[in-house]
């Protein structure tokens, strides 16, 4: 007989970036959440991320911007350049007209920062946050959300927010999938910037481009940190080594690039390398009173740098669609639930397949050889900086997903009618 740990409005699985912004997002509606996580302590892995306006947005709808603006960087510039020549093929400034049109800066933080900046923020608000519990199944008994765990006790809510990631216990309750492989794996480093630093650079991000490879470098840490990834194909990877014990292949992935790449390799971290996957779009995101958000809803490569961007966007929406309907004046209404992760659901589960199969198809228009190098660099150059057409579907402030509350209440109510 299992027993029961704790009765909540919302108890959120998983203490990653989407499950800590979606348990912010509910408690600022009013809801009563407890946040459940397996690691025996919260934390982040990884190097640096970019954080687009539709994510700083969510921030400073918040009021934690300024906290991620305190400890992160706003580069200057977005520079795309061919590895193998080193010429400029596309800038983007992102001061200015960029961030008015947005509505919120272009941000760069390293990954256990912006974590930080909201297990804070969630820590302030009230979330209650438990360690070291592991669930295995969820199941909706009597319109109440059943959490059961590998301790034998069970958590009781409301709803349930599945948030665990890439490989999801819970994903199952509403797709039969798995993974999918996409050839690529990445090495990752921060430095510190330091006088030997090549100061060429230091103030924009710059994504090199080759065949089967890129390379990425920015500033993290108001400057302090140089953050590098390299990502190219791997063979050991195409049959089915996540690791690898050398760096040969890293090094032959690269050969021909050009001296600023190849020094660039120095930085990296070669004790363990990030094997990169996705999983192909889900319509569905609903089982009983669970519903998934986050990385187990909508897993993306990294191309167009939107994993923990679109986690941050499902929170805003979460949030929105939940106030006024199942969050009123009146006090909550656990009947209103239903409804509400339907109309998230149907809110992003558009917007984020689009997002995942751009990703995939960016990818392949960076990694390109040959003739289809050619006319990559050409459209690139055909660019102007201050071109906004292939940037508005993303960042804008009409097209993210994340509608006026008002509108989102509107949505919502009429589904509860």
């Amino acid at each position: 007989m299992s027993d029961v740990k704790s009765t909540t409005d919302v108890l959120v699985i998983g203490g990653g970036m989407a499950g800590l912004a979606g348990a912010l997002a509910l408690r600022e509606s009013g809801a009563n959440v407890t946040l459940v996580e397996r690691a025996p302590e919260f934390g982040e892995v990884g190097a640096g991320l970019q954080m687009a306006p539709n994510a700083s947005r969510v921030l400073k709808r918040w009021g934690l911007l300024e906290k991620a603006l305190e400890i992160g960087v706003q580069p200057k510039h977005l520079v795309f350049r061919d590895a193998i020549t080193g010429e400029e093929l596309t800038r983007q400034t992102l001061g200015g007209e960029f961030e008015e049109r947005y509505g919120a800066p272009y941000v760069v933080i390293h990954r256990s920062d912006l974590h930080r900046v909201l297990l804070e923020g969630c820590q302030a608000a009230g979330v209650t946050l438990v360690n070291d519990v592991t669930v295995q199944s969820v199941e909706t008994i009597n319109g109440r959300g059943i959490a059961h765990t590998v301790a034998g006790v069970d958590y009781e809510a409301d709803v349930v927010i599945g948030a665990d990631g890439l490989k999801s216990t819970l994903r199952p309750l509403v797709a039969n999938d798995e993974p999918v492989s996409s050839a690529y794996v990445a090495y990752r480093g921060t430095v510190p910037i330091t006088e030997e630093t090549p100061q060429a650079d230091l103030e924009d991000v710059i994504v090199y481009l080759g065949p089967n490879c890129h390379l990425v470098q920015y500033p993290l840490r108001k400057g302090e940190l140089l953050n590098t990834v390299a990502v190219f194909k791997s063979p050991s990877f195409e049959r089915g080594e996540e690791q690898y014990g050398g760096v040969d292949e890293l090094e032959a992935a690269y050969k021909d690039c050009v001296p600023a790449v190849q020094e660039a390799l120095k930085n990296l971290g070669t004790a363990m390398r990030w094997p990169m996957y996705d999983r192909d779009p889900i319509q569905n995101w609903v089982a009983g009173r669970m519903v998934l958000m986050g990385d187990a809803a909508h897993p993306m490569l990294q191309y167009l740098a939107q994993g923990a961007c679109q986690a941050l966007e499902d929170a805003a929406v979460l949030q929105d669609v939940c106030e006024g309907t199942v969050f009123t004046d009146d006090g909550a209404n656990p009947e209103a639930w239903d409804a509400a992760m339907r109309e998230f659901n149907s809110l992003r589960a558009e917007r984020t397949a689009r997002v995942q199969r751009t990703a995939r198809v960016w990818g392949e228009s960076w990694h390109v050889s040959g003739l289809a190098r050619t006319l990559r660099n050409l459209l690139f150059k055909s660019r102007a900086d201050g071109n906004f057409q292939y940037n508005d579907w993303l960042y804008g402030q009409d097209n993210d997903g994340v509608p006026a509350r008002s509108t989102a209440r509107s949505l919502a109510s009429a589904q509860v009618v």
